[in-house]
């Protein structure tokens, strides 16, 4: 397994990465995986890491225990005169950094029409120069704050349940996005919520999702929730965090294939 201290541009510096994490439902642990995603680039990869959460809920905040912001402003920093840097908090972690979301989000889709449709991919830019690793927590669903998110990653990663839509789902997920553009960033589906106890989910992980990498089901990943934490700060060991951990590697050694290409 290639070491993430070893993954370089040819100038020698660590090479940047946006690492989109969408799905096109709720309820699969899509935020989850983002917070837990960003907490291994800043603790086990030392990078310096922006969890940028693009929801409205504000779930990625919540899971890092940070508290609501008293002024809802995250879709301020999508103006012109926009200014990202002054709404970045600190977290427990060292590396990790937030950038909340809040429910100013929530009619953020129709106002970006009017923004321009790389105006996310070029806030990323800006906020390059301050962070290697910018994960980006997409709302639930397909509207325009997602696809410009998609537009702007290096990667995405696509959690999906284990149903015999999943596959049909990421689809969908591909013509939709190529139906406004000519291409899209390397996609990497994830079986989410996996129960090796229930014969569906095996005929699943054994059929379409082949070769997909499997998050299983596990009352340690819902406590997230309740200890407001990444499973990683506080179990370790388990094999949910295991899992979580091989996800990260593999996404490093993607992101330095696709690098060296």
């Amino acid at each position: 397994m290639l070491s993430p201290r070893f993954i370089k541009v040819k100038q020698g510096r660590i090479a940047v990465a946006i690492i989109a994490v969408c799905s096109v439902k709720g309820g699969v642990g899509k935020t989850t995986l983002a917070v837990d995603l960003a907490w291994r680039s800043a603790v086990a990869g030392k990078y310096r890491t922006l969890l940028w959460d693009l929801d409205s809920q504000g779930g990625a905040g919540f899971l890092l225990g940070h508290d609501e912001p008293r002024v809802p402003r995250a879709a301020g920093i999508f103006q012109r005169d926009g200014k990202p840097r002054q709404l970045i908090e600190p977290t427990a972690y060292p590396g990790l950094s937030l950038l909340p979301g809040d429910t100013s989000l929530r009619g953020l889709p129709g106002a970006l029409a009017r923004l321009g449709p790389k105006r996310l991919a070029n806030i990323a830019g800006f906020l390059r120069a301050d962070f290697d690793r910018i994960i980006l927590d997409c709302p639930a669903g397909y509207n325009e704050l997602t696809e410009q998110a998609i537009m702007a990653a290096d990667l995405l990663i696509v959690p999906l349940p284990p149903s015999p839509l999943s596959a049909r789902s990421l689809d969908m997920l591909r013509r939709d996005i190529l139906r406004v553009h000519h291409r899209h960033p390397p996609i990497l589906p994830v079986l989410s919520m996996y129960s090796s106890r229930r014969m569906l989910h095996r005929t699943v992980r054994n059929g379409d999702a082949a070769g997909w990498p499997v998050i299983p089901f596990a009352s340690l990943i819902e406590q997230m929730a309740v200890r407001r934490a990444p499973l990683g700060a506080f179990s370790p060991h388990v094999d949910a965090a295991r899992a979580l951990a091989r996800l990260w590697h593999g996404i490093e050694t993607k992101l330095a294939t696709r690098k060296a290409a």
